[in-house]
């Protein structure tokens, strides 16, 4: 029978189960010996002990280096860091070792490491921890990438990515943390790579991921009502990207709709429109709409952060535009 738990309990069960599960797995990241700043790791070293849950300085090129290190002898490693953001202080880590080491040293050794990034807008965090940066990383291969929506796919993809022999940055959404839902009972394991549907519809679809899902849901009632059914479908991350799932969906619909958290401007939907243009582009009725926050820096302010990422009503917008065919 499912439970009803949130998306952060998701991820600290996550976390336990594997370390129950394989005795080599060791944890690491700043202030996860007393949970954490968001509490992902509550209880956690008291349970596993301080060599394998191991807190670390204030230095996110050393908790994704040591992981990278650790990995590579076989030792399966998650590596937090507090906000998603602070991979740029760590992006040599990240991007050159983590993602190409497998590659270059030609499959002699495995990768299985997890970096566990929280990302996203919430309550003016300002700047520099508030960002969605996932698109930083389609140029990463070798690297997986996940966005769970929901408490049922946290757990399912977390549990999936510190199992995977390759490098998978996971990246929960700040504002999803105290957001409950159904979760499976037993070993709930989630595969990487495929799309969620979220919501048949047949005039438009609708690919969202991360906090903009509910967002998405939300804004098909309000269409609904007008007459129109999107359909929704939750890639559960960019790497690797169900674009197959996609382009079935809008070879029925006719229409595409990409939301997304981060800015559109150099945002992670551009490449999702270049590829169905490519793949698809003889079904399409109505040019490829984008909706993302706006292309400035995320504010201090609570209020203006709002003003600035994406709301229900943006997609709502984008849709009637996608089916009355405006291009502007």
């Amino acid at each position: 029978m499912p439970r009803t738990i949130t998306y952060t309990q998701a991820i600290t069960e996550a976390l336990a189960e594997e370390l129950e599960r394989d005795p080599t797995m060791i944890y690491l990241g700043e202030d996860i010996g007393f949970g954490g700043v968001f509490g992902l790791s509550k209880g956690l070293q008291a349970r596993f002990g301080k060599d394998r849950v191991i807190d670390t300085p204030i230095s996110e090129s050393l908790i994704v280096g040591a992981g990278v290190g650790a990995a590579i002898t076989g030792t399966r490693t998650v590596a937090e860091l507090q906000f998603a953001d602070f991979v740029a202080v760590a992006m040599d880590e990240v991007y050159n070792k983590a993602a190409k080491w497998r590659y270059m040293h030609g499959g002699q050794f495995k990768v299985p490491l997890v970096i566990l990034a929280p990302e996203g807008a919430m309550g003016g965090a300002g700047p520099e921890h508030s960002q969605c940066p996932e698109a930083l990383f389609w140029s990463a291969p070798g690297l997986y990438v996940v966005t769970p929506s929901t408490p049922a796919d946290m757990k399912g993809l977390l549990k999936a990515a510190i199992r995977d022999d390759n490098p998978v940055l996971v990246m929960p959404h700040k504002a999803l943390l105290n957001v409950s839902g159904e979760v499976p009972d037993g070993d709930h394991v989630v595969p990487l790579g495929q799309a969620a549907l979220c919501r048949e519809g047949r005039d438009v679809t609708v690919v969202a991921w991360s906090v903009m899902v509910p967002k998405a849901l939300k804004a098909a009632s309000t269409l609904a009502q007008e007459g129109i059914e999107i359909e929704i479908l939750d890639p559960r991350g960019i790497r690797p990207f169900d674009f197959d799932r996609i382009i079935e969906s809008v070879s029925r619909t006719g229409r595409l709709v990409i939301v997304h958290e981060a800015p559109v401007v150099g945002g992670p939907g551009a490449e999702v429109a270049a590829v169905v243009a490519e793949r698809a582009l003889m079904y399409l009725e109505a040019p490829i709409r984008r909706v993302g926050a706006l292309d400035v820096p995320i504010p201090q302010s609570a209020l203006l952060e709002q003003a600035v990422i994406p709301q229900v009503d943006d997609i709502v917008m984008a849709v009637r535009a996608c089916m009355s065919g405006v291009t502007t």
